[in-house]
């Protein structure tokens, strides 16, 4: 039986609601008008020692992409409900006797606590700020009746205790938005070698697997190549993006060399250019090369043939694409790859690159120093 107060029409905020009951406790999720949210939805003092607050500080650096997500899709965005708890007593009334449909009336003096979703509601006040015509969106909010801190910060934990976020790669391919994660699509499905011997659904690849590129490798290899704002992504950089990496496919010697014979486990055991570092590197050196060449990049992209992708080769990619024997993609590790890449192609690095490349000359001389002293 839901809990009531004393008031009258004008002392309170009605919510269309719905009553629920989990673990014998009652709960209503309320639609809640955007603009109100900043107002009415409050969040712990930051400045309280973490064992008083009920949730987490808010990252502000968290907040400005949410809101852009929103103020960039006013009319095609997806957010998922705030969870909150009420410090008062409210009341709830049903449509008929029968029904856990109604309205739910909440006293204006009433804290509304977030217990989850804070930067969701923060990121909606900076939204509102430069896409007011969010106001009259709404949000559905579970709302909890507050029973002290302990149960606050119990719901925090309990609702994040088996949060997982999805895999990049699950991201990439389900990203409807985003014109290089179509492109990386196609590219992963039509290109040879990528074409069935891609995994979709997650970052990393067990020993078993027959699959030897992840889409999310794949789609930093695209991103990198295209080198490009998401507007200015055309059907004209799709067929770009499929013809390089094609190129790419029939020049690299061992890519798709899958069989009974040998697992891709044992390919990317001896060989680099299946990992996501090289991918993406070779992404960056494409890039690179589409604006050397542009006109003749196809022939410039043959002298990859000369290049030895094997692990064994340490002079080539120790400090690059391997550091102390094992494939990194740690720091620089990417622009050291594509650097690699870059000189095999006769391209010129960028002041940037040379920059990052006098790291290697330095562990080189350091390296040689301790040799010698040895």
């Amino acid at each position: 039986m839901s809990r009531k107060v004393q008031h009258t029409s004008e002392c309170v905020h009605a919510f269309a609601a719905i009553r629920g009951v989990q673990a014998g406790r009652e709960y209503f999720v309320i639609s809640v008008p955007l603009r109100m949210l900043p107002t009415l939805f409050t969040f712990d003092d930051p400045t309280l020692p973490p064992e008083q607050r009920a949730q987490r500080v808010v990252n502000a650096a968290r907040v400005p992409s949410i809101a852009a997500y929103l103020v960039a899709n006013p009319r095609d965005y997806v957010m998922s409900a705030l969870t909150a708890s009420v410090d008062q007593e409210v009341y709830f009334e049903p449509g008929n006797s029968a029904s856990n449909a109604g309205l739910l009336k909440v006293p204006m003096g009433a804290r509304l606590l977030v217990n989850d979703g804070q930067h969701r509601r923060a990121a909606i006040a900076l939204a509102l700020e430069e896409c007011p015509e969010l106001s009259d969106e709404t949000l559905p909010v579970t709302l909890f009746l507050d029973a002290g801190l302990a149960r606050s910060q119990q719901i925090f934990a309990d609702l994040n205790r088996y949060a997982l976020k999805p895999s990049r790669s699950l991201g990439v391919l389900f990203d409807q938005r985003d014109p290089v994660a179509a492109i990386a699509r196609t590219v992963a499905q039509t290109v040879d070698p990528f074409r069935g011997f891609t995994e979709f659904e997650k970052t990393s690849l067990s020993h078993r697997t027959r699959n030897v590129f992840t889409l999310s490798g794949i789609y930093q290899g695209v991103s990198a190549l295209l080198r490009r704002p998401r507007a200015s992504v055309d059907a004209g950089a799709a067929e770009l993006a499929v013809e390089y990496w094609t190129q790419v496919g029939k020049l690299i010697r061992g890519w798709g060399f899958v069989d009974e014979s040998r697992s891709s486990h044992t390919l990317r055991a001896q060989m680099i250019h299946t990992h996501a570092v090289a991918i993406h590197a070779l992404g960056v050196a494409g890039a690179g090369l589409l604006a050397a060449a542009p006109d003749g990049w196809q022939d410039r992209l043959q002298l990859l043939r000369t290049l030895d992708w094997s692990r064994t080769n340490t002079p080539t990619w120790e400090g690059r694409a391997i550091s102390n024997g094992m494939i990194t993609k740690a720091g620089n590790s990417v622009t050291l790859t594509a650097n690699a890449i870059k000189r095999a192609l006769g391209i010129d690095l960028s002041d940037a690159e040379l920059v990052v490349e006098q790291s290697v000359v330095v562990r080189e001389v350091e390296a040689s120093v301790v040799d010698a002293a040895a």
